[in-house]
């Protein structure tokens, strides 16, 4: 009888490890499965989570941009405004003020005629100012007279009101803006950082340097004022103007300034 049981026994072991044998290459392929499975669905999910991340701050950055370009196109509006009101209204009226001057200047014994002289040159001058003034806040303006020559004219007009000195310096060899309308976004935010210059820095010179390189045009604006502390000043809607213009034509813009030692801009604007 225990022979004929150790046969049986001898003849089903091997079917039984062959068996089990399978059984654990199968549970271990499952396991793979299910193991890439949820690789391949975490991969998945993560990808997608990533996508929708970067479409989420796609469309801020185009919603910031197109609020960005509307403040910008509407500012731009206004400036032209003023500038028409200005040569129209009071261009008009500071000329009429002129031409009644010299009527009455026609009419006054001699003695008198030379006190009329300071008031019709003063007359005169802000004549100039005004039509001057009104021709940089008009983009056409702008653009038909050029880039480089609208700077070089805007600091010729600052300079005959306070500055010792206001110059433009250009290096390497100058290249037509593919865009136009960057043009006068650049100008705008030079026009800006002259405009605090004159309103707050007590400057006494202003240099505005244009250099073309191969791949960028590097623009550095100084003034030689009282500057301010970095750390503790505010930012004021100047510096955020000039900030989000930039930010429109992809340009980096730098602004540097320490107590007693001017101001100095730096703009990287790509041209390839």
């Amino acid at each position: 009888m225990n022979n004929y049981l150790n046969i049986f026994l001898a003849q089903t072991k091997p079917v039984s490890t062959a068996s089990e044998r399978y059984l654990l290459i199968y549970m271990i392929m499952v396991l793979i499965i299910i193991t890439a499975l949820v690789v391949v669905f975490f991969v998945v999910f993560q990808r997608r989570k990533n996508k929708l991340l970067m479409d989420k701050i796609k469309q801020q950055q185009a919603f910031e941009e197109e609020i960005a370009l509307a403040q910008t196109e509407s500012q731009e509006q206004t400036l032209k405004n003023i500038g028409w009101e200005l040569h129209d209204n009071v261009g008009q009226l500071l000329a009429f003020a002129s031409m009644q001057l010299s009527i009455l200047k026609t009419q006054v014994a001699d003695d008198v005629k030379d006190k009329f002289k300071d008031t019709s040159d003063a007359l005169k001058e802000s004549l100039k100012e005004v039509r001057s003034l009104s021709k940089t806040l008009n983009n056409e303006v702008v653009l038909n007279i050029g880039f480089e020559k609208s700077i070089s004219n805007e600091l010729n007009r600052l300079k005959k009101m306070k500055f010792t000195s206001a110059e433009q310096v250009i290096k390497g060899e100058t290249v037509d803006f593919k865009n136009r309308k960057h043009e006068i976004i650049i100008f705008r935010i030079l026009q800006e950082f002259l405009s605090n210059s004159v309103k707050y820095s007590d400057a006494k010179n202003l240099k505005v340097v244009l250099d073309y390189q191969p791949k960028a045009l590097i623009i550095t604006a100084t003034d030689d004022g009282k500057g301010f502390d970095m750390t503790t000043v505010e930012k004021g809607s100047g510096l955020i103007n000039m900030q989000s213009r930039a930010a429109l034509i992809n340009a980096t813009l730098n602004l540097v300034s320490k107590p007693n030692e001017g101001v100095k801009l730096t703009l990287n604007y790509p041209i390839s």
